[in-house]
């Protein structure tokens, strides 16, 4: 299951994180990104404690989409020991979204 997140430092959380992270930048009135919700889930259940997913609300956190860069919906970026290996955007498939990640895990 993907996490809401809310946090103090976003550079915190990704440098806390053991495993690698999956950051979804998404709106709630993103349509596509509506529809990532549940294939995340199905990822999540493929990949188990592979991969970390964190959902972050763009219009919550606009400095942290800004410093990243996210000017379409949804982005995903998967970071690991805190710096970004890929980022994707656009809505995938959960079998193609879990081929991406799989060599960066």
């Amino acid at each position: 299951m993907a996490v809401k997140q809310q946090f103090s430092s976003f550079q915190e959380m990704l440098e806390g994180s053991e495993k690698p992270m999956l950051v979804d930048f998404y709106a709630t009135w993103c349509g596509p990104c509506q529809l990532m919700s549940g294939i995340l889930q199905q990822v999540k259940g493929q990949l188990q404690d592979q991969v970390q997913i964190v959902k972050i609300d763009t219009d919550k956190y606009p400095n942290v989409a800004s410093q990243y860069q996210v000017h379409a919906l949804p982005t995903m970026v998967l970071f690991k020991d805190g710096q970004i290996v890929d980022r994707i955007e656009g809505a995938l498939s959960a079998d193609k979204l879990v081929a991406r990640l799989q060599p960066n895990l």
